[in-house]
């Protein structure tokens, strides 16, 4: 049975309000636009930031394409967190199926 589970852009977009939204891309990649919502973590600084990932909600991790964002969810699952998703496709799938971004705060 897998750590994880991936969640595809439609699912997200109906639960956006509802779940604990991590961008670990860089911030050259943040500064073109992240998911509304977001916190930015860098995927180097996940292990340094370990207590911002406590939460009573699912956990959605995202990148650019999934990749990055599902070595977090290994990691994060390994620290024993649960109800944590990888956004299938990233932030490329995201915009793609026609999501809005906007700018980090």
């Amino acid at each position: 049975m897998s750590s994880f589970q991936n969640m595809g852009p439609d699912e997200l977009k109906g639960r956006l309000h509802e779940v604990l939204l991590i961008d670990v891309r860089g911030p050259s990649e943040t500064s073109r636009g992240i998911i509304k919502g977001a916190k930015l973590i860098p995927l180097h600084l996940v292990p340094l930031s370990i207590d911002q990932f406590k939460s009573d909600k699912d956990i959605v991790v995202y990148c650019h394409s999934g990749a990055r964002s599902a070595q977090a969810c290994h990691f994060l699952a390994g620290q024993g967190l649960t109800g944590l998703y990888n956004l299938e496709g990233g932030v490329m799938y995201w915009a793609g199926s026609g999501e809005p971004l906007v700018a980090p705060e």
